[in-house]
């Protein structure tokens, strides 16, 4: 893990001790994804958040938003003392995103299976407005077993929309176990496949493979493009890799946030 990927984890941290919860492994396992978005892909303007020709990032997996929010507030959309406030009666920033409450977030998620039905039609908007922006959508595995996402991921494909990219979080832990055991997604390249869809597999926490895989879009022309990131949940912080308990935590204490900074430091 090198230096910005600590940074923008301690970020994180910071937001977990300010607000005193959080969702922590789901947090943690995004941060080379959106890290590689906004510091490479995206075509954005943090003092200009509505600029019509910019690209659209949705976070469906809206309870990731830590990672969402820390990556923002270094990019200039908001202070970075903003998130020492999250979750405070009053503060910009919640447990999930919000439209119109902060700059850069172009959709309320949270509830999850919406968001890729969200970004058709943001990107079909933007065909028939003949703009060049493009949309991207980051979900989390255990949000595959929604029927909606499946069904946008037909009508993606039906209009050819090559503008679409989906990013797959695949930690392979859901909040109340294994994914393979709540609802195998097996063999999922071959499904996304299936429903008309360029496919490229990628470790998530692999910054070059991650920008190497993201500077070639489209994948395909033609074709909407998924890339399946392999990732950790909890990545960063030994003692919550890969458990469900680490998921959220209602109630984060300091000496919740003294090991999350030591084991970072040792990351």
């Amino acid at each position: 893990m090198d230096d910005r990927s600590r940074y923008l984890r301690s970020l994180v941290i910071d937001a977990l001790e300010g607000g005193g919860r959080g969702h922590i492994g789901s947090s943690m396992s995004l941060v080379e994804i959106l890290r590689i978005l906004y510091d490479d892909v995206l075509r954005v303007r943090p003092d200009q958040p509505d600029w019509p020709e910019r690209d659209r990032c949705i976070l469906s997996k809206g309870h990731g938003c830590l990672t969402w929010y820390a990556v923002l507030a270094d990019k200039g959309f908001f202070p970075k003392a903003e998130l020492r406030q999250q979750c405070r009666p009053g503060a910009m920033l919640g447990g999930h995103p919000e439209r119109g409450h902060q700059p850069g977030v172009e959709a309320s998620t949270g509830s999850l299976g919406h968001g890729l039905s969200i970004g058709i039609g943001m990107a079909l908007g933007l065909r028939i407005k003949g703009l060049p922006g493009r949309t991207f959508v980051i979900t989390g595995d255990g949000e595959l077993g929604e029927g909606s996402v499946w069904e946008a991921a037909l009508h993606a494909a039906k209009h050819r929309l090559d503008s679409l990219t989906v990013l797959v979080d695949y930690n392979k832990l859901q909040s109340y176990g294994p994914v393979s055991e709540v609802a195998d997604l097996e063999p999922l390249a071959d499904k996304w496949r299936a429903f008309g869809w360029a496919v490229r597999e990628v470790d998530g926490h692999d910054v070059e493979a991650l920008r190497g895989t993201l500077g070639t879009l489209p994948l395909s022309p033609g074709q909407p493009a998924v890339v399946i990131c392999h990732t950790v949940k909890g990545k960063g912080l030994d003692f919550a890799e890969h458990k469900a308990e680490w998921h959220h935590k209602a109630k984060v204490t300091a000496a919740d946030v003294a090991a999350m900074r030591d084991a970072l430091a040792r990351a």
